[in-house]
């Protein structure tokens, strides 16, 4: 238990299977652990101890690390949204599917390979850990982009908060939004807004 605890310590609270067996324990025993209540199974390959608490955003980035954060869920890991995620929101490459239990748990957007790492950056989850995640300039074409998708409310929060954030960079944002084809429309929103 000694070694499963230093594993969670150093990895964000979570104990992943192919992390254990590098440490010399196998699938077998921490089915055993499991099965003892001495450690739980978040999803297939992943525990954490009984004491933990999980971090969700976590958790779903170790699953695959073709999926980054986006939408609503960077909006508020930026700090522009107050409100927790009702369901978790990642962007993947187009050419790329994610695993069914990323697919049962989060919203899924899909973008071309070549515009998946446009904008990709780290941020600490509320629990503390870093998870990629989209820049803001890319978040907010993310929003435009998927802005029939998205709730009226959560699109004007976010473009009226950008649009007063002392941090923004316009012409970030102006050279992702050629990239992704959105720039006619973000000039339509951000001419009413700055």
């Amino acid at each position: 238990m000694t070694e499963l605890s230093a594993i969670a310590k150093t990895h964000g609270g979570i104990i992943e299977t192919k992390i254990a067996a590098q440490r010399g324990i196998s699938k077998a025993v921490l089915y055993k652990l499991c099965k003892e209540n001495r450690i739980h199974r978040i999803v297939k390959g992943q525990y954490i101890l009984p004491d933990d608490i999980q971090d969700e955003l976590l958790a779903i980035s170790n699953r695959s690390n073709k999926v980054i954060f986006s939408h609503e869920t960077a909006l508020y890991l930026h700090g522009i949204s107050d409100r927790t995620p009702f369901e978790h929101t990642v962007t993947a490459p187009s050419d790329c599917i994610p695993s069914a239990a990323i697919k049962s748990e989060c919203k899924v957007y899909y973008i071309k390979p070549e515009l998946f790492e446009l904008g990709k950056t780290m941020l600490k989850t509320p629990a503390g850990n870093e998870v990629p995640t989209y820049d803001l300039e890319r978040t907010i074409c993310d929003v435009i982009r998927s802005r029939n998708k998205l709730g009226t409310e959560t699109f004007h929060a976010a473009l009226k908060l950008y649009a007063a954030d002392p941090q923004k960079d316009l012409n970030k944002l102006n050279f992702y939004a050629k990239q992704m084809r959105v720039a006619n429309v973000l000039r339509q929103y951000l001419e009413v807004l700055l």
